[in-house]
């Protein structure tokens, strides 16, 4: 039976791991019917392959007993970010041939659609970890170092299990789940200021990429044994109920496990690492449209969830 797992904020103010079973929401501690040693979904990922049969177990059993549905019901939930101490967030630059394709008509350059064609490895970079997560329905602050705030959907990836330079036919096996994503990025920051376009040290990834709440992120991971695979969803994104992004992971340059393996030849990934695998066309760059206070997005990821993000 499908479950997805998410994060709440508790009565007493502390993040406690919930459990989604047929659209209900559940405190999971109380569906197991014990205080569980997972006290975050964190705990699970570390012992994922342990978790998931728990898990497993747990979701069938809850469909046929109303009391435990009922001591562990959760009406209207505080969603928090489904991590709460996540590792690293690497995330994929240019992987979707449109996007590719329109950000060269906007920024005027010269710019490879198909570079996995010319033997071009992917190519990524790094979001700064827990402190750039919001939660769905969170509200997240304009910051003060731009005019310029851009959206960008993607399909989010959580590993559950250490990946150390695995080939790419290995490399889904070390993934626990998938979430909804938002890339927000600060447009005009990716270039510093008054340092002249011929130097290699003009780009600021961190004003660009790193800010708070930078990466809206949930609010279900959903485990990856309920996604057939990675490379066929249907993902969209909402501005103020206006359809902006509209495409299908298949339209990913490097998929998700060239992707993974990728990166594990370079370091090991870790669980509670996130890789988020690039946006489709439809970002505000390609036509100047930028975000502003009061504006709401919605991301939503076929068999995932719909992810909702308000800017003040």
């Amino acid at each position: 039976m499908k479950y997805q797992l998410f994060t709440y904020k508790a009565a007493e103010g502390n993040a406690r791991p919930g459990i989604a079973v047929e659209g209900r929401l559940y405190d999971l501690g109380s569906a197991l019917g014990s205080e569980t040693a997972w006290a975050s979904v964190d705990d699970l990922l570390i012992e994922w392959d342990r978790a998931r049969g728990v898990l497993d177990a747990l979701a069938e059993s809850l469909g046929g007993d109303p009391a435990r549905q009922r001591a562990a019901a959760l009406a209207e939930p505080e969603f928090l970010a489904p991590l709460t101490r996540c590792g690293v967030v690497y995330a994929a630059g240019a992987n979707y041939r449109d996007h590719v394709e329109a950000m060269a008509r906007a920024m005027n350059m010269n710019l490879v659609t198909d570079p996995k064609s010319q033997g071009i490895e992917p190519w990524h970079f790094i979001k700064a970890g827990q402190a750039t997560l919001a939660a769905h329905q969170e509200d997240v602050a304009m910051p003060g170092h731009t005019a310029k705030l851009d959206w960008e959907a993607e399909l989010a990836v959580v590993i559950g299990r250490r990946a150390s330079r695995v080939a790419i036919e290995q490399a889904l096996e070390h993934v626990a789940g998938y979430s909804c994503a938002n890339d927000l990025s600060a447009r005009d920051n990716l270039k510093r200021e008054g340092v002249d376009d011929t130097s290699p040290f003009k780009f600021d990834w961190i004003g660009h990429k790193c800010f708070k709440g930078a990466c809206p992120i949930g609010p279900f991971i959903t485990p990856a044994q309920f996604v057939e695979t990675p490379e066929d969803l249907g993902i969209r994104l909402w501005l103020n109920d206006e359809l902006k992004q509209d495409s299908n992971t298949s339209n990913h340059l490097y998929s998700v496990a060239e992707q993974i393996s990728y990166l594990s030849h370079r370091l090991d990934l870790l669980p509670g690492d996130i890789l988020l695998t690039g946006t489709p066309a439809g970002v505000g760059m390609e036509s100047g449209t930028f975000l502003q206070r009061g504006d709401v997005m919605r991301v939503w990821i076929q068999g995932l969830g719909e992810l909702e993000t308000r800017i003040v």
